[in-house]
């Protein structure tokens, strides 16, 4: 397989240690989205994406992460899960979503993000500067898809207000005048 693309997107908070934000794509088929670059003690490393891990409420059974104190369903005060340790003997509370499996495929993987870094921070000291990675916008997305597709019927024509029948009438201006008479939730709701 081959990386075939990377995109960068530059954070901009002095002092942090997040740098950037990266997606990856494979043989012009595949992605991978939310790979960070993060400034390590030696030097800026690639971050795989993951979740943080989760332990069950034993009153309601209900997913939580691991250093909560309190349940988010039910409130029952809950005892610290015992987390698993990595090889350094630290608490893992994240698990990685995508990652490689042997080193050779993170050294690649990580040289080829940290060449597009470079690239990515020389190219944002220019004027007229436009990240190349996007954000996801799920809506945009939807919009995109029904621009694409050509209406199934023709739309239906809009009655006039005056002829809406059931519970979707618009309201009446004496419904109105009792809603800003009334400072109470919910008054004027039985009417």
């Amino acid at each position: 397989m081959e990386i075939t693309e990377v995109r960068i997107k530059l954070m901009e908070e002095p002092g942090e240690r997040l740098k950037a934000f990266c997606s990856i794509t494979f043989d012009d088929a595949f992605v991978i989205r939310d790979l960070k670059i993060i400034e390590g003690a030696h030097g800026p490393f690639v971050a795989m994406p993951s979740r943080k891990l989760t332990a069950h409420c034993p009153n309601c059974g209900s997913k939580n992460h691991l250093r909560a104190a309190y349940c988010n369903q039910c409130g029952v005060r809950l005892k610290e899960a015992p987390a698993l340790r990595d090889d350094n003997g630290r608490a893992r509370l994240y698990a990685d979503i995508a990652h490689p499996i042997h080193s050779a495929c993170r050294e690649a993987i990580q040289a080829r993000v940290l060449e597009a870094y470079e690239q990515e921070k020389a190219r944002a000291k220019m004027p007229g500067y436009v990240p190349s990675y996007d954000d996801f916008d799920e809506d945009r997305a939807v919009a995109e898809i029904r621009e694409e597709r050509p209406p199934a019927v023709a739309p239906a024509r809009v009655q006039p207000a005056e002829k809406f029948r059931g519970p979707h009438r618009p309201p009446t201006r004496q419904s109105q005048q009792i809603q800003s008479d009334n400072s109470e939730f919910g008054a004027g709701i039985f009417d």
